[in-house]
C-alpha cells in the first residue's frame, strides 16, 4: 500500500524483456530484496540491489495495463516505497494496481496553478468525483472537476518540480488508479441488489 506522495524520481538504466533497472538515491534507506516500490504508480517487487541501482520484474499484464511499456533507457520515473504505519498519511490509499491509462488532453494555467486535463475511459471515470482522489503516475491528486470523458487536476509547484508530472504534455499516456474506497462501495451496493432502503440506513446508523 502507498500514499501517492512520490519520494523521488529515478532513471531507467537498463530494460530487459522481463523488467527494469532503476537508478535512484533516497529510497535506498532500509530498502531490501522483496520490498515493494511504486514505479509510476505501479507496485513492483525489488529483486536485486547493486549500489544505487535496483531491479524489478514486470509482468506482461502490467505492461498491457500501464504505461511502463512506453519507457525508454534514460526515462525518468516516479518512485515511492510502501507505507509504514509509523509514517504520516499525506495523500490517499494507493494500491499500486493500475486500472488503466489515460491521455493528457490539455495543459493550461490559472494564475500560479497549472491545470492538467486527462481523458480517461469509462471504467475509471465512473469512480471519479469532484474533490475526490485519483492517482496519476503514482501521484495522489485531487479532482477539480470532471466531465463524462475526462477530469482536471491542479498541479502545485512542488509536484511539478519533484515528480515527472511537470514534464507531461498533451498526448502523453499516464497511469491511472481510482480510489479503492469507491470500488468497495460500488461492489457493496451491487451485492445488496437494490436492497438499500430506509430500514437498511436506520440499521447502520445513517438515520435516527
Amino acid at each position: 500500500m502507498f500514499s501517492g506522495i512520490v519520494e523521488e524520481t529515478g532513471i531507467i538504466r537498463d530494460i530487459t524483456g522481463g523488467g527494469f533497472s532503476i537508478q535512484a538515491q533516497a529510497i535506498f534507506e532500509e530498502l531490501k530484496l522483496g520490498d515493494s516500490v511504486a514505479v509510476n504508480g505501479v507496485c513492483l517487487t525489488v529483486n536485486e540491489i547493486k549500489g544505487n541501482v535496483f531491479s524489478v520484474n514486470v509482468m506482461p499484464e502490467t505492461l498491457r495495463r500501464s504505461n511502463l511499456g512506453d519507457l525508454k533507457h534514460g526515462a525518468t520515473v516516479n518512485l515511492e516505497r510502501a507505507l509504514t504505519f509509523a509514517g504520516r498519511m499525506g495523500g490517499h490509499l494507493v494500491q499500486g494496481h493500475i486500472d488503466t491509462t489515460g491521455t493528457v488532453s490539455r495543459i493550461g494555467r490559472e494564475g500560479e496553478a497549472v491545470l492538467m486535463t486527462v481523458a480517461a475511459p469509462p471504467e475509471v471515470m465512473r469512480y471519479i468525483v469532484d474533490k475526490g482522489f485519483i492517482a496519476v503516475d503514482g501521484l495522489s491528486l485531487t479532482v477539480m472537476k470532471k466531465t463524462p470523458e475526462s477530469f482536471t487536476v491542479s498541479l502545485v509547484q512542488f509536484s511539478r518540480s519533484h515528480t515527472t508530472i511537470g514534464n507531461k504534455k498533451s498526448g502523453d499516456r499516464v497511469n491511472l488508479e481510482a480510489d479503492i474506497i469507491a470500488k468497495y462501495v460500488e461492489n457493496f451496493v451491487a451485492n445488496r441488489e437494490g436492497r438499500i432502503n430506509t430500514d437498511f440506513l436506520a440499521e447502520h446508523g445513517f438515520l435516527s
